[in-house]
């Protein structure tokens, strides 16, 4: 396996030192700096799929984790102000009942895990809610509906979503609805915005409820901004300029978003990041096939096939290596190119990404990096603050601005 820029720092070093001569000793990080930045931000973490490992059990956001990417510790440590939880369960085609049951009952567990730590969380709804929260220092807590299946074509399962506090959703996952085509679909099937997906669309904006294109088609997303009212937001989508998959945006859909007034949020996973690397874990096949038959296996265990999952995810890093940080921070820098660094936020889609994730971005804990790295690409502290939430903070707003909910 490729060593990783760390190690082969390392070994440089220590070559110096075998040889007689002294490395020259880097500057050390401008630590004040970056704290200060971080304190005075709104950091918003806009996909984070936690409850996932929450609802598989023995996953406490209380303590530090010794797998996963999120829990209150490395969120301390992270300096994060706010973080969307996802709603989020596997859809089909056709009818979902089930999704819309049971993405009540995963609310219902976020909303217990976050009564278990009153004095680091709290459940949010609104920017005014996170800024509360970041005066008692704590930790606001949203939700995030991840696929439209989820309300199975009804426009009363939405608005109850939203009474329930999901803040935005992606109007796809995996498959098309019934109303609205997903990227990960096949193209020959793809239904675009259907008329009842305009009403879905009309009553997110009605309620003030964010309209996520993040995993819709591109057919689908043409449609979305010819009909939305109030700023778009991809919650949790990379630059296709710089990596072809198609759950990544065209430059011509950053610049829309953008012109709508909303925000693209950087997703941090490797194949999103990295065309090479992607192809390298596509051709792991072996790696893949164990998860599945652990599913099959350990399928009554939650917790048992979670730890699997976890044991095997990791073995396959070992193998494929992970992306220099650098390659990140060219998403970011070539999203705020495109569209304005105004437009631009976080989307790290921490515990979604089977745990490939860039060198230095391992987990939340990590932002500080984020902080660093962007300074040193020349973007201002006023401009790191507005990535890191603040231009989120302003969308949010804009989505309620005259909202008709009730």
């Amino acid at each position: 396996m490729p060593r990783t820029r760390r190690e082969f720092l390392a070994a440089a070093a220590g070559s110096l030192t075998a040889a007689g001569c002294s490395p020259q000793t880097p500057p050390a990080p401008a630590e004040p700096k970056r704290k200060s930045v971080i304190e005075r931000s709104f950091v918003l973490d806009l996909h984070c799929d936690t409850p996932s490992r929450i609802s598989a059990g023995g996953f406490d956001l209380g303590k530090r984790n010794d797998y996963g990417q999120v829990d209150i510790p490395r969120m301390r440590e992270g300096g994060v102000s706010g973080i969307f939880f996802s709603v989020y369960m596997a859809g089909k085609r056709g009818p979902t009942p089930w999704a819309f049951e049971q993405a009540n009952a995963i609310i219902d567990e976020i909303e217990a895990e976050t009564a278990r730590h009153p004095d680091d969380l709290v459940l949010a709804a609104s920017a005014s809610d996170i800024v509360a929260a970041k005066q008692k220092d704590k930790i606001a807590v949203l939700l995030g509906i991840e696929g439209g299946h989820m309300i199975d074509s009804s426009l009363d399962n939405l608005r109850r979503l939203y009474e329930r506090g999901g803040r935005y959703m992606t109007l796809t996952h995996a498959r098309h609805t019934p109303w609205a085509g997903s990227s990960g679909d096949s193209p020959d099937e793809d239904p675009g915005l259907t008329e009842f997906g305009r009403e879905v669309v009309a009553e997110m904006n009605r309620l003030g409820m964010m309209v996520d294109v993040s995993h819709v088609s591109d057919k689908t997303f043409a449609d979305v901004m010819e009909v939305a009212a109030k700023p778009v937001i991809a919650s949790h989508s990379s630059c296709r300029a710089l990596a072809s998959h198609p759950r990544n945006m065209t430059d011509e859909m950053i610049r829309a978003v953008a012109e709508s007034g909303g925000a693209v949020h950087i997703n941090y996973y490797s194949s999103f990041l990295d065309d090479d690397h992607r192809a390298r874990s596509n051709e792991l096949v072996l790696f893949d096939q164990r998860i599945e038959q652990a599913r099959v296996e350990l399928a009554d265990e939650p917790k048992e096939l979670a730890a699997a999952e976890w044991r095997i995810n990791m073995e396959k890093v070992e193998h494929v290596g992970r992306p220099p940080f650098d390659r990140l921070l060219d998403h970011f820098d070539h999203a705020a190119k495109v569209a304005g660094v105004e437009h631009v936020g976080l989307g790290s889609d921490f515990d979604g990404v089977s745990e490939q994730l860039p060198e230095d971005m391992e987990d939340i804990s990590k932002i500080p990096n984020l902080v660093d790295g962007l300074s040193g690409r020349g973007f201002s502290d006023d401009d790191i603050e507005k990535i890191l939430g603040g231009n989120t903070m302003r969308v949010m707003r804009a989505n309620v601005a005259d909202a008709e909910q009730g």
